[in-house]
């Protein structure tokens, strides 16, 4: 039987060869699954000894003033190596959890890396996180040890436990100086082996209906999950590849650590206090970037860019989109600048990238792509549980847990010391993801809504996002949220929350003006009927908290509103009964 390395590199080698041909990758791509895998020893430090690959930048950071730190990956081997027999003389022990918070910058990988090669739990976190926040991760994760930069320490003054504190920066008193670690030997064995099935990760999610569950990966699941990530995004041995992305989320560990390093590619990374699309552009040109991963925000921002000037400056070969699905308007915008598509995917932190537009295939607008390879992708019922088929076919997006390849290796183990949750997740043979998507007759996956948003109106199922992508193409709307906003007559109707761009007021005239354009575009049981300007509650991921509209609704316009259901609840808020011309 191949060794682990082995193993990994051939059903790799598979993906990169078939890179443009969806058909061959579904089919003969089968995950690996080494029983005592581990990614940092068998993989990284494997590839960072040959001789070419180890002389290769690893990972790039740019900084906002031009200055830059490259690291190779075979200088990141041994750093990584470093880092856990320090940890390990910390008293840092297979199992243990460690919570890692720090912005971009070169300590973070070093630390995730040396921690995977120890078998040390990482429990990544968000420099966004509040004093309260860490506490409830601190007990709830059982946490043992925090590695933090010097400026983000404070926060945990009043944290309790009984956890080693690593600054990483200048000295901060009562805490252990991360470059202490410069000191300790390079060469690596661990006391305990961990890899396989063993505990890897453990995520807080960002819920935005109830508190944020703890996700539990292992170190099959996301390393070797992350495979498919790899392939939606069509990386390349010797890619220069871009992810925007805080640390602390899943998708960090998607695109900027795992699927690029899957592919022996460079991680690069631009530090910027403000988002500036002229300036990252500028660096994309000088870095020679190949492959670029961002956020449908960030796209929103560049097309506010002449990007046809850049065409020719860029090297950019594959860019995609993940976190919310992309509006059809941006796609286009970006490919009559650049020449390039945008191929979005869909994942969770959860999974790794579960379905996407991968390199070479059609894009179909509006479509989030096809089941990727090591994912048996099926529409359930939400109610009955029963498969739907067939040109159209829509339900909850499931996978599959005993399909021809069984377990997809990309899912989570389950919801970490929450049985309940775990076993509502993964009832009936299939993992629920909670999202509504539609299918067409070649397999084309086309995302409706979460399960929990969508909603009935005049007894027509409406997707929020579908009203949303209308929405944002008027140029007074930076962003909007469609919520059910209850009516006497029809149940609910469509309600809009919109954040305005610059330059327009919240106001009848710009209310009847979108209002207007929605009629325009919807049909006529999507109409948008109610509008508010108002900034979105959003969770601290930066997603809507529908949950909240839909309660505020609720309050201000349900039965328990009673005579005062028909009120305004606020002077920014107007109803289509407002404008009688509209109906001209």
């Amino acid at each position: 039987m191949a060794d682990a390395y082995a193993q990994f590199r051939k059903a790799r080698d598979l993906l990169l060869s078939s890179r443009t041909d969806y058909a061959r990758a579904v089919a003969d791509y089968s995950a690996p699954r080494p029983p005592a895998f581990n990614w940092g020893l068998d993989w990284f430090d494997r590839v960072a000894a040959d001789a070419t690959t180890g002389a290769r930048v690893a990972l790039k950071l740019v900084e906002a003033d031009g200055s830059s730190h490259a690291v190779t990956y075979a200088e990141m081997s041994a750093r990584s190596s470093q880092v856990a027999s320090w940890l390990s003389s910390l008293g840092a022990v297979k199992g243990d959890r460690l919570l890692l918070m720090m912005g971009n910058q070169v300590e973070l990988w070093e630390t995730l890396l040396g921690c995977i090669k120890l078998g040390v739990v990482v429990i990544p976190a968000t420099t966004l996180l509040t004093p309260a926040d860490l506490d409830d991760r601190i007990t709830r994760g059982g946490v043992r040890h925090v590695v933090t930069s010097s400026v983000d320490a404070s926060k945990f003054d009043d944290v309790h436990g009984a956890y080693t504190r690593i600054a990483v920066g200048e000295p901060v008193p009562g805490w252990t100086a991360y470059d202490e670690s410069l000191r300790a030997a390079t060469e690596f064995t661990p006391p305990e082996s961990a890899g396989g099935d063993d505990t890897l990760l453990l995520y807080f999610t960002s819920g935005t209906t109830a508190q944020p569950k703890l996700v539990e990966h292992t170190h099959l699941s996301y390393p070797v999950g992350h495979l498919s990530t790899m392939y939606w995004i069509g990386l390349q041995p010797g890619d220069v590849h871009l992810n925007i992305s805080s640390p602390g989320w899943a998708k960090h560990a998607w695109s900027s650590f795992f699927a690029p390093w899957n592919a022996e590619a460079t991680i690069l990374v631009v530090n910027q206090p403000r988002f500036d699309a002229a300036a990252l552009l500028a660096t994309m040109a000088h870095e020679s970037v190949t492959t670029f991963c961002a956020p449908p925000t960030v796209y929103r921002m560049l097309i506010q860019q002449d990007l046809a000037p850049w065409r020719s400056r860029l090297s950019i070969r594959e860019m995609v989109g993940a976190g919310e699905p992309l509006n059809p308007e941006v796609i286009e915008q970006v490919q009559n600048g650049l020449g390039v598509v945008i191929r979005d995917g869909f994942g969770q932190t959860e999974t790794t990238a579960q379905v996407g537009n991968t390199p070479g295939q059609e894009v179909v607008p509006g479509s989030m792509g096809r089941p990727l390879p090591g994912y048996d992708v099926v529409l359930l019922d939400p109610a009955t549980g029963e498969e739907q088929l067939g040109d159209g076919a829509e339900g909850e997006l499931c996978l599959r847990l005993a399909g021809a390849h069984g377990r997809p290796v990309g899912l989570m183990v389950g919801y970490h010391g929450d049985d309940e949750k775990t076993d509502e997740s993964m009832r009936d043979t299939a993992y629920h993801t909670g999202d509504v998507a539609s299918r067409d007759a070649r397999g084309y996956i086309t995302y409706v809504g979460r399960a929990d948003d969508v909603f009935k109106a005049s007894d027509y199922r409406i997707s929020p996002f579908e009203l949303e992508s209308v929405l944002i193409e008027h140029p007074a709307v930076a962003e909007a949220a469609i919520v059910p906003s209850p009516d006497p007559t029809r149940l609910a109707v469509p309600k809009a929350y919109v954040v305005l761009a610059p330059g327009y007021s919240p106001n009848a005239e710009t209310a009847e003006s979108i209002l207007a354009y929605a009629r325009e575009h919807l049909a006529a049981y999507k109409r948008v009927r109610r509008i508010e300007f108002a900034e979105l509650p959003k969770t601290i991921s930066g997603k809507i908290r529908r949950v909240e509209l839909r309660g505020r609704e609720e309050t201000a316009h349900g039965a328990g509103a009673g005579a005062d259901a028909s009120n305004r609840v606020s002077k920014t808020e107007f109803w289509e009964s407002d404008f009688p011309g509209l109906k001209n």
